[in-house]
């Protein structure tokens, strides 16, 4: 037990101590479902006036309301803000790995549109003011400590930020960068003929669900028949592990490879999000995902629980995902095949999952995706033929 609860150079608590008690919502429950957020960000929406070409320059990209980084032009001409927020509840019960994840998942939405270099990190943190005055000394540190550890191996640092009391614990932050235009690779330029490519794989959510369970008798009964102890904790281990990793050498692939749009998969799952990705195109297309990637028997897990996560179905939440990228289909393979290598992606997989082709700007999952389980030694070795008609 309490080895799956705090690392080695956590506090050891009088009482028994997980950092996901300190959240009363989780895996589904803690999103705004997405129709209705788009419902409350129309206001938000800006007005387009002809003379912010004469005050920032002709043709400078601008990216706003709708997707998780805003682009904005700056006064100073050629460069612009690129900026992302974002925070989480805890998700794993150690307080340190949980500031990694934090971080990592900030970031990923500056790497979704080509960003490789942050030049600054602030830090949200709210602190439960359940907690007795021993945890909170021991435990926020090292919340702290991991958030400042990922920032630091991102290139950037922490400036700043914003701490309150608050009932349940809160984790997140800001990432900024100022740029030019050819730091950065709007997500608005998929054509037919594309693939789409994924470079982790899906089912997080359901991997640390699936590892409280086993503390919880009544819902361990429920999936013990599909899934051993062991394998649920190495999907646990399998799914920290890509948390923890950051998306910084995909999107340096994408500016070798050519990427035409990106986003990362998180809170909206891979289908909300390629949903999300397609109605940012310019050209008319449609996305159409063959393949879901996913950790070693957590679809089977889906499946045993019904409509609970909604893995196969592409509406599962996952946190500091990977990135979901439109490529030109003879650049694909060789982008799997880079971030695979040691020179950049340290043997770490990626899929072809589906296609782009002419359409709405729509998104949707075949009826019966293929499903690929994933193990420790696929994700950092092993080659997996991807499914996709040519």
């Amino acid at each position: 037990m309490a080895s799956r609860l705090l690392n080695a150079e956590s506090y050891q608590p009088e009482r028994k101590f997980a950092l996901t008690q300190f959240s009363e919502i989780r895996e589904m429950g803690c999103k705004v479902p997405q129709h209705i957020l788009q419902q409350y960000l129309e206001n938000l929406q800006e007005s387009r006036f002809e003379e912010d070409d004469l005050f920032f320059g002709p043709g400078m990209p601008r990216l706003g309301i709708g997707m998780d980084t805003c682009v904005v032009p700056l006064r100073h001409r050629g460069l612009s803000l690129v900026q992302t927020t974002d925070f989480i509840y805890p998700i794993v019960d150690d307080p340190y790995m949980m500031g990694r994840i934090a971080c990592a998942n900030v970031l990923s939405d500056l790497y979704a549109v080509g960003v490789t270099k942050c030049d600054s990190m602030l830090m949200l943190l709210g602190v439960s003011n359940k907690m007795t005055g021993k945890e909170r000394d021991k435990i926020i540190p090292l919340i702290i400590k991991g958030y400042k550890d990922v920032a630091e191996k991102a290139g950037t640092t922490i400036t700043g930020g914003h701490t309150i009391l608050n009932p349940w614990i809160l984790v997140g932050g800001v990432a900024t960068t100022v740029c030019q235009t050819n730091c950065f690779i709007m997500p608005d330029n998929a054509v037919p003929g594309d693939v789409l490519v994924l470079t982790k794989p899906l089912g997080t959510q359901v991997a640390v669900a699936v590892h409280q369970w086993l503390d919880n008798p009544e819902k361990w009964n429920k999936i013990k028949l599909v899934v051993t102890e062991e394998e649920v904790e190495l999907a646990y281990q399998e799914a920290i592990t890509n948390m923890d990793r950051l998306n910084r050498t995909a999107a340096n692939l994408m500016h070798i490879f050519n990427a035409h749009a990106a986003t990362d998969i998180t809170g909206f799952g891979i289908l909300g999000h390629a949903q999300n990705l397609v109605r940012q195109q310019r050209n008319e297309v449609s996305f159409v995902i063959h393949n879901l990637p996913v950790i070693a028997k957590m679809a089977a897990v889906s499946k045993a629980r019904g409509e609970m996560f909604g893995l196969v179905h592409g509406m599962c939440p996952e946190t500091s995902g990977g990135l979901l990228i439109c490529l030109p289909r003879e650049q694909a393979a060789r982008f799997c095949a880079e971030i695979k290598s040691p020179r950049y992606g340290k043997g770490h997989q990626a899929w072809i999952i589906g296609i782009v082709e002419k359409g709405s700007r729509t998104a949707r999952i075949i009826e019966k995706p293929r499903i690929i389980d994933v193990t420790s030694s696929q994700s950092t070795s092993q080659n997996v033929s991807p499914a996709v008609p040519p």
